[in-house]
């Protein structure tokens, strides 16, 4: 048997051995969430500090609590600069209520949208790429301003005149609100992300840019290999096909979120 001494030496050990378990884990987990940055991702992680904290107290694990006071308030300005771009959307959607109500009239319909996407098919026959942009909440006034203000009637013919090589607004991104035209030639920030396809070109990181800054929604078509695809909410979704995209782009601008995926299974579902 052991005797008093042996018994809390051993437990004193395998006391250490567990906080040390359980910091591996935690950091573990804190790497793997991470490695994408998403808002939801940040909630998770916040939760799992918070019951962290509590399972130590409960359990007096005093290294580990003392550690806890130590690197929270470092986190947590560690956290703000790495989620900034999904604290700025959440919080422009938390406080957009008001500007729903007086933007409905401005809404993508679904004329526009079969007018952008027959240009988009146009200029993949003739090897053109295309960047079209479609606001919603976050203010892109920057981007308009860094482009050709044109306010003009939305057309297919229009769109592929833009995005001609022998024209002088070609090299940059179309803004398409309310049924108009509103500026061509437009820059973006491109993305800061790591990690990125290596088949994407500048449209695409540009696209990418925009779609971690604001909540636009961004047409792209490829000039390589004529693949459309969306950005929005800091993703990119590549090589859609027509019907998806305009689904897609419709419920996003009537303030739905939606995935291509969402999409896809509604469409498996129906034909079922």
């Amino acid at each position: 048997m052991f005797s008093l001494g042996g018994s809390a030496y051993f437990i004193t050990y395998a006391k250490d051995f567990i906080q040390i378990l359980i910091l591996a884990w935690v950091l573990y987990k804190l790497y793997v969430a991470i490695s994408s940055t998403k808002i939801t991702q940040l909630v998770f992680i916040m939760l799992s500090y918070a019951l962290f904290f509590c399972v130590c107290y409960i359990l007096q694990f005093d290294f580990l609590l003392y550690l806890y006071k130590k690197i929270t308030l470092p986190l947590l300005m560690f956290f703000c600069i790495i989620y900034h771009p999904e604290f700025r959307r959440a919080f422009t959607t938390l406080f957009s209520g008001r500007a729903r109500l007086f933007r409905i009239g401005s809404q993508t319909t679904v004329e526009q949208i079969d007018t952008i996407l027959n240009a988009c098919e146009n200029l993949v026959q003739v090897k053109r790429g295309a960047l079209i942009i479609f606001p919603r909440h976050t203010d892109i006034k920057s981007v308009i301003d860094s482009g050709t203000k044109l306010n003009a009637d939305l057309s297919s013919s229009l769109i592929c005149t833009i995005f001609d090589h022998d024209t002088p607004l070609h090299d940059g991104a179309l803004v398409v609100q309310g049924g108009k035209i509103v500026a061509a030639s437009c820059y973006l920030p491109l993305s800061a992300q790591t990690g990125i396809n290596a088949s994407y070109g500048t449209r695409h990181r540009a696209a990418l840019g925009l779609a971690e800054d604001s909540d636009a929604v961004i047409i792209i078509v490829s000039e390589e290999n004529g693949a459309m695809s969306l950005a929005y909410n800091a993703n990119i979704y590549y090589d859609l096909d027509r019907e998806t995209i305009k689904r897609v782009v419709l419920a996003l601008m009537s303030y739905h979120d939606v995935s291509p995926m969402d999409v896809k299974e509604e469409e498996d579902e129906t034909r079922k």
